[in-house]
């Protein structure tokens, strides 16, 4: 009896290495920079790896807990920044392929393991014994040597501990675990039912007659989705390539209509992707998450670590800018409204659906400009190569692709990023275009983040990746962005920057690990030479002819770069103000979601609302994204952007004095420093919002 059970622990031990052996996470990676082996990872090993690697994690506290070494800054705080991880570098791929690149499979795999996580992470900052010993380093630091980030460090990894509940007791520490678990479910459905939902819905048109007022690049694209989805006619979608020219050029009013209801009521409808109910869980219980730990609402929970600092300095910056912009935007509403009732008659009403439709054709007659003059100077290879020449020119870094990084779908890209001095930097993925698999918008993520190794000295550099939605090639066109895409591509690859030239000793503090609402200046600066003569000849020539973008049409671009600029910030501050309202919440909200929102921004709106319509239940950013009470950000960093892009014109646009500095005191220092402290050291002086308002033409 026992020869055979010695045999089955052989046998079960045996077959564990087989399979781990067999999964490339359990091994260094034997690739250019070590980066992730995406050619051998298959969707089986993540279960196996995020097991083992909570396993090891569990081992490498439970050593650091039972440590009879008096608790100091060595064995307690850089022991836990460096655990953990095997667990990491499993889920930083998951996480990157189930917003890039899932199927059903993967996403089934989430449900399994994103539980166990959650529950892992409470196990660990809920540690007793493990909080004991940062506390005791964190109350003995004014006895300890630490530099200026060991000393940020260990006020961040104390402050996280508490703000993650280490301080409850008993069923008050019970509660926090299971809102914390129940949050990361709900946050992982309301994605997946925007994805799911968005995918399902195409308009299929079969009568050329429906195509009217389409460019024909769209109409081709159309043709080419209707081929993939092996139906006759044109498909259009939810995606953004698919539906903004849509809505932009159709002369169909009635199907303007329809595909902005159908855009506009995703996940309200009576099925399994109605994300009403979720939205009401994820803010209530954000709410009691906050409450438990002694805040008033979530709002100031998630401020205390913001440069706003909280609500009231929020409020103040949303209404502060409501009051300046609402009489422009109102003026914007007004002339497009003129020129529907031209066409139309005085008794057309302007809807949402009209809107896109009108404006353009109202920038068209004052700028004689639309997207459509513009795509054929912006291919996407030469929008890419102008982008890393700006790069170039600002930073003296450099891009060579190398096809031997492997990559996880055939769309990517990889590059080797170096330094002025010729040294490795980093590694950088691009993704552009929109696929079922792959969730809306642009974002920059890492597949490896940076480092500097505490015993060897080595600079562990960073892996970044953009993912993007751009307008596809045609059998007949290569990629041909929009002036937005041009815009987008230049803000993800600000993100970008911020990662590639992270440069700080601990990674939890490198790169965009900085406050919400700081880490959009790197990325809202780079959006300023879209509008810049000097940037858009570096690049932009005619895919046909090769021709320069003519003078005229960069001058037109400049001219319109403030239309209804006015109109687009009140969007901005909708969104501001609908985020602080579900965030500032004190007591449970059981009512209709929709009219909640509505009552929320009811200030910012101009147009006819419909009463179906939501844009909470596919508010990724705040119920699934992380900016929970950070969408503000946005208007917040714009502040900034526009006071700092002022001195690179006063100094000239691509003064490397400035991209320097810039660099030096803020792309490089994440989250080691205050970011006002980071920001004065760049700029000399605190932002305002006057750079905004001259830049916006509000103000002269």
């Amino acid at each position: 009896m026992k020869m055979r059970k010695l045999v089955f622990t052989l046998l079960f031990f045996t077959v564990m290495n087989m399979l781990q052996a067999q999964n490339p996470f359990f091994e260094k990676y034997n690739t250019p920079h070590g980066t992730v082996p995406f050619h051998l990872i298959k969707n089986e090993h993540f279960e196996p790896a995020v097991s083992e690697g909570i396993q090891q994690h569990l081992k490498e506290i439970d050593a650091l807990v039972t440590n009879p070494e008096v608790a100091n800054f060595e064995n307690t705080i850089l022991a836990l920044e460096q655990s953990g991880k095997l667990l990491d570098r499993v889920i930083t791929v998951f996480g990157n392929l189930r917003s890039a690149e899932t199927n059903d499979e993967l996403q089934q795999i989430a449900q399994n393991i994103i539980p166990l996580l959650s529950d892992h992470s409470n196990n660990i900052s809920l540690n007793e014994g493990l909080f004991k010993r940062v506390k005791a380093v964190y109350e003995n630091k004014s006895t300890l040597n630490l530099s200026k980030e060991e000393e940020k460090l260990l006020d961040d990894t104390y402050d996280s501990f508490v703000r993650q509940g280490a301080n409850l007791q008993g069923e008050a520490k019970e509660r926090y675990r299971e809102l914390s678990k129940q949050l990361s479910i709900l946050s992982m459905q309301f994605g997946e039912n925007n994805l799911k939902e968005m995918n399902d819905y195409q308009l299929v048109l079969t009568k050329e007659s429906q195509l009217k007022g389409l460019p024909e690049n769209i109409i081709e694209a159309a043709a080419e989705t209707a081929k993939e989805k092996n139906l006759d006619g044109w498909v259009f979608t939810l995606h953004a390539p698919s539906y903004r020219p849509f809505m932009e050029y159709s002369d169909c009013r009635q199907l303007r209509e329809k595909l902005y209801r159908a855009y506009n009521t995703l996940c309200t409808r009576d099925n399994e992707y109605n994300n009403e109910g979720i939205v009401r869980d994820i803010a209530n219980l954000n709410m009691e998450l906050a409450q438990l730990l002694g805040y008033p609402n979530y709002a100031a929970y998630r401020l205390e670590k913001r440069m706003a600092g909280n609500s009231e300095n929020v409020y103040r910056l949303l209404n502060e800018l409501l009051d300046a912009y609402k009489p422009a935007a109102q003026d914007e509403v007004n002339e497009v409204e003129r020129l529907a009732h031209d066409e139309q008659g005085t008794d057309f009403v302007l809807m949402p659906w009209d809107w896109s439709y009108y404006s353009n054709k109202l920038k068209n007659k004052k700028f004689d400009l639309n997207d459509e003059m513009l795509r054929p100077y912006f291919e996407l290879s030469n929008v890419k190569k102008g982008v890393f020449g700006l790069a170039t020119r600002l930073y003296g870094i450099t891009f060579k692709e190398n096809s031997e990084i492997p990559v996880y779908h055939p769309d990517v890209n990889a590059y080797e990023v170096y330094d002025k001095d010729g040294s490795y930097l980093a590694v950088l993925y691009t993704d552009f275009h929109p696929r079922e698999g792959k969730r809306s918008g642009a974002w920059m993520s890492s597949f490896k983040g940076q480092w500097i190794d505490p015993t060897t000295g080595e600079n562990s550099r960073p892996h970044i990746t953009l993912v993007m939605n751009f307008t596809k090639p045609t059998a007949n066109k290569p990629a041909l962005l929009t002036f937005d895409e041009v815009n987008t591509f230049l803000h993800e690859f600000g993100h970008a920057l911020h990662g590639i030239f992270a440069n700080t000793t601990f990674e939890s503090l490198s790169g965009t690990s900085v406050y919400r609402d700081f880490v959009e200046l790197p990325s809202q600066l780079m959006e300023n030479f879209a509008t810049t003569k000097d940037f858009l000849n570096t690049f932009a020539t005619h895919h046909e002819t090769g021709k320069v973008i003519p003078d005229e049409l960069i001058q037109k671009i400049i001219d319109s770069s403030n239309f209804n600029v006015a109109y687009g910030c009140l969007r901005q501050l909708s969104f501001g103000l609908l985020d602080m309202a579900w965030y500032t919440l004190e007591k449970p909200y059981r009512g209709c979601v929709k009219t909640f929102e509505k009552e929320a921004w009811s200030k910012t709106q101009l147009l006819p609302e419909l009463e179906e319509t939501s844009m909470s239940v596919q508010f990724s950013h705040i119920f699934a994204g992380g900016y929970a009470a950070g969408y503000y950000g946005y208007k917040w960093a714009e502040v900034l952007d526009a006071d700092a892009f002022s001195l690179f014109k006063e100094k000239g646009i691509f003064n490397q004095d400035v991209a320097t500095s810039f660099r030096e005191n803020i792309l490089s220092k994440g989250g080691t420093e205050h970011p006002m402290e980071l920001y004065k050291r760049f700029r000399g002086q605190e932002p305002t919002i006057d750079a905004l308002l001259i830049r916006n033409g509000i103000k002269k």
